[in-house]
């Protein structure tokens, strides 16, 4: 099956609110803190492009406006057009300024995950990961064993968020096990296995210091990168 992909940044998100919904700028208002803000703007404005162009909509505010993504009572992000659920299921993460939206057909148990890769204790190792995959780690050379630490719970992430469960499950009750090839800068697979059995693949990027990691319950194709068209509020006014 495919999954799509899109990635933004937050210079990307125009100054302007008028391509959220009404209930949306409700929800923005209610942010205390900037940095919380911006991040949940960033995370909507990729969601809202990512689904747009799966679905071949016009990039304008009245149209982006009814393209709306709502929480689920498990955290899990939900599209819906114009009042009516999209026929999509799209997953989301966000980290250090950059979002990322996976999207596929609807009914598919979906997550994604982005993270910065940088060292982590032995602590959290131990905490967090089953002895088989801290065999992995220490079987790595040094100069890799961050970036593996940080595949193993990129992939962790988003095995979790298709469980619809996050980290309100132990993390150590999905086992990753990655691909042995550690190219720089392409996919390459990933599968997690559940401890009740279930399995989910999917793929893994490493670009610049940051590691991306897709899964679904289903054998999915390499993602493919969406093509978004160049957003303008000036012709929204032709898309009412």
């Amino acid at each position: 099956m495919n999954v799509y992909w899109l990635e933004q940044i937050q210079s990307d998100v125009p100054l302007e609110s008028d391509w959220l919904s009404a209930s949306e700028r409700a929800c923005q208002r209610a942010f205390r803190f900037a940095k919380r803000r911006a991040d949940w703007r960033l995370g909507r404005w990729t969601a809202k492009r990512a689904v747009a162009a799966y679905l071949d909509l016009p990039a304008h505010p009245l149209v982006l406006a009814k393209v709306e993504i709502r929480t689920e009572a498990s955290g899990a992000p939900d599209a819906f057009v114009d009042q009516k659920p999209a026929p999509v299921t799209i997953s989301l993460s966000h980290r250090d300024g950059r979002a990322v939206c996976a999207v596929t057909p609807f009914g598919v148990d979906l997550g994604c995950d982005v993270e910065v890769i940088e060292p982590r204790s032995n602590a959290f190792l131990s905490d967090y990961f089953t002895l088989e995959e801290q065999a992995l780690v220490s079987r790595a050379p040094a100069a890799d064993q961050a970036r593996i630490v940080t595949l193993l719970w990129s992939a962790k992430e988003s095995a979790l968020k298709a469980l619809l469960t996050g980290l309100r499950l132990d993390t150590r009750s999905v086992i990753v096990n990655p691909e042995a090839s550690f190219d720089v800068n392409d996919w390459s697979p990933v599968r997690a296995r559940c401890t009740d059995g279930r399995i989910f693949r999917g793929w893994w990027r490493h670009i610049d210091n940051s590691l991306r990691t897709v899964v679904a319950n289903v054998s999915l194709c390499a993602p493919i990168p969406l093509s978004i068209e160049a957003y303008s509020a000036d012709r929204a006014s032709r898309c009412a």
